[in-house]
């Protein structure tokens, strides 16, 4: 599917007032009882694209809510929350869902290309997990041979 944003277009929040736009709508149709579908859906689009962790996160709920509760919505969910999931950083949420959209559309070009994203992202998070437990490996093992050398000096 070309109708798919490239994951580096989520990267690019809206301005305030398109955003303010966007929640205006949300808000008055909210008050009405319940939000249209697609009014949901472009509110939750524009505060994943957001660098608000509170914002991302709220984007991921309301499509959450249109997976959930519109099954002809789901397709378009699956890419969206595996976009809203890998920018708040639950690699593994995002690479569920974008696995989800892969099995369905397997040439789809914007899923292959999230998908490379997250697995560079869980390999280098990976790295750096691996270098921190190593840190403190070392420095537990200087502090425990300062206390022995230390110990067997004083006898």
């Amino acid at each position: 599917m070309t109708d798919l944003p490239y994951a580096a277009d989520a990267e690019f929040p809206l301005s305030i007032e398109e955003l303010s736009v966007l929640r205006r709508q949300y808000e008055r149709e909210n008050v009405d009882g319940e939000a249209t579908t697609q009014t949901k859906f472009n509110y939750a689009w524009g505060l994943i694209k957001g660098r608000k962790a509170t914002d991302q996160q709220f984007g991921v709920r309301l499509l959450t809510e249109i997976y959930n509760d519109i099954p002809e919505r789901r397709r378009e969910c699956l890419y969206y929350l595996a976009l809203g999931n890998y920018k708040l950083g639950n690699y593994k949420d995002a690479k569920s869902y974008n696995d989800l959209l892969i099995d369905k559309e397997p040439k789809n070009l914007q899923a292959q290309s999230l998908r490379d994203l997250i697995e560079q992202k869980v390999k280098s998070e990976g790295m750096m997990g691996m270098m921190i437990t190593g840190g403190i490996v070392a420095v537990g093992a200087i502090i425990i041979g300062s206390i022995f050398k230390g110990s067997s000096s004083k006898r």
